[in-house]
Order: structure tokens, then sequence, then C-alpha cells
């Protein structure tokens, strides 16, 4: 584990392309690494984004999501809170929302981020990094996927 937490190390420095695999990794914890690379100058790609994983049962992860569909306006239903609903907009929203949005430097570092379900063919013959931080701890919940929270979400 020390020895992947290097290698990501080592590409913190500016002008990387870190090329990054989602598959089990926990949804927030895989966000933040991927802003804080980000924030440094690095080009982030994500793959397998379909496979990261919510550490919520899924009756609460249901529950949350049906709770904040239901939120509406009196006005224009044009107005209303907009929901990404697919998997690779969730994780790019989530990833957003912890950069500072509103500065250049966030905007900026947002446009630097490229996340693709499954693998593409250029990055089929590449070793993809997995970072340590973003593993899932055992908890007493079955995590939920990205795949399945999808469907759920409409």
């Amino acid at each position: 584990m020390e020895e992947e937490s290097k290698l990501l190390g080592e590409n913190m420095s500016r002008g990387y392309d870190v090329i990054l695999d989602g598959n089990g990794l926990v949804l927030g914890r895989l966000a933040s690494v991927v802003a804080k690379l980000l924030l440094n100058g690095n080009i982030v790609h994500v793959v397998n984004v379909e496979k990261t994983v919510i550490s919520k049962s899924k009756k609460s992860a249901v529950a949350t999501t049906k709770a904040r569909l239901e939120v509406r306006t009196l006005a224009s239903q044009s107005k209303n809170p907009k929901r990404p609903k697919r998997p690779e907009n969730i994780f790019q929203r989530t990833v957003r929302g912890m950069l500072p949005w509103k500065k250049s430097r966030g905007k900026t570092a947002y446009k630097k981020l490229r996340v693709y379900i499954g693998i593409p063919e250029q990055y089929s013959d590449v070793d993809l990094q997995v970072p340590s931080e973003a593993k899932p701890i055992s908890s007493k919940y079955s995590p939920i996927s990205m795949k399945d929270y999808a469907k759920i979400m409409g």
C-alpha cells in the first residue's frame, strides 16, 4: 500500500497525466484524491467510474436520493435543481464540490478532469494507478455500486 501512495506522490508535481482505476473504490475518497491532483496541476483520467462504490446501505442511499429528487419550486419548473443521473456525471459533480469552483483556479483544475465508463482502448495497455487512500474500510454495511445508484436515480 505504501508503494501505491508513493506512486501517486511522485505524480503530484505539475503537468503529469494521472490515470486512476475506480474499480471498488469509495466515491468520496476517490473524489478527494482526484481534487487534490487537479489542484496540483495534473490532468486526471478516471476509468471504471461505474464500479466505484458508495459506502452507505442501499436503503439509506435510496431514501436520501428520493428525498432530493422531490425538491421542487413553486415558480417555473425549469428553475428546479438539476441532479446528475449518469455515473460519470455524478462523479464529476462530486469532484466539483471539492474544488474552489467560484475561483479561476478551481475552474481551470476542473477542466483537466476526464471520466470514463469502462476502460477506453487507449488506456487498455497502460498500468492503472489505484490510490490506497480511496480503498474501502470494512463496515457493517454492504456498499452500493455507482451503477446501481445511477439506476435508482433514474
